[in-house]
């Protein structure tokens, strides 16, 4: 298999996050919900997915790095160390030091204590499990398969269900809880890359991007609203109809509310995190107040006739006295 640093195209000092970034590019542009009937990109999706396996994960890529797995993450066979470092007739002054290496003669070391090597060297075979040929034997563990899916705001909010689309044409339908957030995880066991030598299938990690929304704004698990109100509502008070993610309610705005008045609907907002399936966090609704679009003039006669005798001062405290 190839680097898989090399199959992301990116450098081997990427921090974690950079390195997420460059895969969520490459998985967008290759899924096959994107190309079907294309198995180049299949192929190609599946091997970004198998990299990011390694590399996705701070432990493994890790492990990689310093050598101890293969781009498989496949544990790698251990040499015998040392090794002829001296060439040809290297003497005791000469340096050879591997398990052949030292002494006057081509091969130091058989003379005295000659069995102790080859017990060291055979019994460092026993403790591998007798080298390569035992460990393909073992039951290994499948690698985990990695996907992005979008959703809406308001299926976040709520839960819904999606259909993946799996490298291999499979198909596996997602539960997506209520309160889900933007960048959160959700693992399905054993659908990912299946297992060798009777080992457990991997897991596919579907990572979940929430779309914004054109006027609701999360904040933990509260929802901020800015709504616009008339002036005759902001003034006289008024009964309107609010948009929560439940649908729409009815709201009191109060008499005299002004721009950044901000009424609290209780539990209108996402569900809390380890908290009972009914206890939600609270939705902000700011009232913002908006004139009409064309100039009124009965609008204007009116506020001239009221602030002849009505006159107040709104900026009295900005002063830089």
């Amino acid at each position: 298999m190839r680097d898989p640093y090399e199959v992301l195209g990116v450098a081997r000092g990427i921090s974690q996050d950079d390195l997420r970034k460059a895969y969520r590019k490459l998985a967008k542009e290759l899924h096959p919900d994107r190309n079907p009937d294309n198995a180049k990109a299949a192929e190609r999706f599946k091997e970004v997915s198998a990299a990011y396996d390694i590399l996705g994960d701070a432990e493994k890529r890790g492990k990689y790095d310093r050598g101890e797995i293969d781009a498989a993450g496949q544990p790698r066979a251990r040499g015998f160390g040392g090794g002829f470092r001296g060439g040809p007739g290297a003497g005791a002054r000469g340096g050879a030091r591997g398990p052949f290496g030292g002494g006057d003669h081509g091969f130091g070391g058989f003379e005295n204590g000659g069995e102790d090597i080859f017990d060291e060297i055979f019994g460092q075979m026993r403790r591998t499990r007798g080298g390569a040929g035992a460990r393909t034997n073992r039951p290994m563990r499948g690698a985990d398969r990695h996907f992005n899916l979008k959703i809406g705001f308001l299926d976040a909010a709520r839960g819904c269900k999606r259909r993946l689309t799996m490298p291999d044409g499979k198909q596996l339908d997602v539960a997506i809880p209520a309160g889900l957030a933007d960048g959160q995880q959700i693992r399905l066991r054993h659908q990912g890359d299946a297992g060798r030598n009777g080992g457990e299938a991997g897991d596919a990690l579907i990572e979940v991007t929430v779309e914004p929304h054109p006027f609701f704004i999360r904040q933990g698990e509260d929802i901020q609203l800015e709504l616009p109100v008339t002036l005759d509502e902001a003034v006289l008070g008024a009964k309107i109809a609010v948009p929560t993610i439940d649908g729409m309610v009815a709201v009191a705005v109060p008499k005299g509310a002004s721009s950044d008045t901000t009424l609290r609907l209780k539990g209108r907002g996402f569900p809390l995190k380890g908290g009972a399936s009914d206890q939600r966090g609270d939705q902000y609704v700011k009232l913002k107040i908006v004139l009409p679009e064309k100039p009124n003039s009965a609008l204007e006669k009116l506020i001239e006739g009221w602030v002849k005798s009505h006159k107040y001062d709104v900026r009295a405290k900005y002063t830089l006295d």
